[in-house]
């Protein structure tokens, strides 16, 4: 920090790069959560990006534009805070005066050995998992608006998602094919990862989080579990347990017919988190 560029060492195997922007009062609302709250989110949604690749983080930079009299301290407490958790150092970045408070962070990461895990590569057969129960940011939002706690657990959901990084590298170890987290809902999610593999899926099953309602585990986004399309599921769930994380959850297989896309049957609807522009 200082200096007019961040100098990093090389990268070990592939480089990655992604860039996220959390604004205030849209992806956080101002009268029910603190500021630093927006940091946090800022940097986890980012570095979430890396582990849905498999790859570990290597560094961040932030860019943060605000009103004056913005309390900047607590915004960044909220940057230290998730770059500490994750660890990924913040190595440089600007501040600059806006309408709106906003934080944009660019994260760097690597994949050694293996590439990176794509969307691209579900396979028809293959079995489709998630990393965790669904629903739980949507819920904690809906009880922080009733008036919940911010210690409430569903509630720090919400307000302080937490990537999965270390299942992004155990499933990249294993040899998945595909893979993709869920920072829009399941609903899109899931057509996203068949529309880039150009196949379809029979979706079987919805983890539903204790205190989510189903629609929640559909459409309510910003969970950041990851969706994983693998041909050897009893590799990834070996993996997982060795490396002391929860055992990942099947909820149907991918087929070849791209126009085949059910849920119990019946047609699973495109649904969830959109982008307004």
């Amino acid at each position: 920090m200082g200096d007019d560029a961040a100098v990093l060492a090389p990268f070990v195997g592939e480089a990655l790069i992604s860039t996220d922007v959390a604004v205030l009062g849209i992806d956080l609302d101002a009268e029910l959560f603190p500021l630093e709250d927006l940091g946090f989110k800022a940097v986890a949604a980012a570095v979430s990006d890396l582990a849905a690749m498999g790859a570990r983080p290597r560094g961040a930079v932030v860019a943060v534009g605000s009103p004056p009299g913005t309390d900047l301290e607590e915004l960044h407490r909220g940057i230290a805070d998730a770059a500490a958790m994750t660890n990924c150092p913040i190595v440089g970045g600007d501040l600059t005066q806006a309408h709106d408070v906003f934080v944009a962070v660019t994260v760097f990461g690597e994949c050694p050995g293996r590439g990176a895990v794509l969307r691209s590569g579900a396979r028809p057969g293959d079995e489709l998992v998630v990393t965790g129960p669904l629903g739980r940011s949507a819920a904690g939002l809906r009880r922080r608006r009733a008036g919940a706690r911010l210690e409430d657990e569903l509630v720090v959901a919400h307000r302080r998602p937490w990537p999965r990084i270390a299942e992004g590298i155990g499933a990249r170890g294993a040899g998945v094919h595909a893979m993709m987290d869920l920072s829009d809902g399941l609903g899109l999610d899931l057509h996203r990862l068949a529309d880039a593999s150009r196949v379809g899926f029979v979706l079987d099953y919805v983890p539903v989080a204790p205190g989510a309602t189903l629609e929640e585990s559909i459409s309510g986004g910003e969970d950041y579990e990851l969706l994983i399309a693998t041909d050897d599921a009893a590799r990834l769930r070996l993996i997982f347990h060795d490396r002391g994380l929860r055992p990942p959850i099947t909820i149907g297989h991918v087929v070849a017919n791209p126009a085949k896309r059910t849920w119990n049957g019946d047609d699973f609807e495109r649904r969830g988190w959109q982008h307004q522009l």
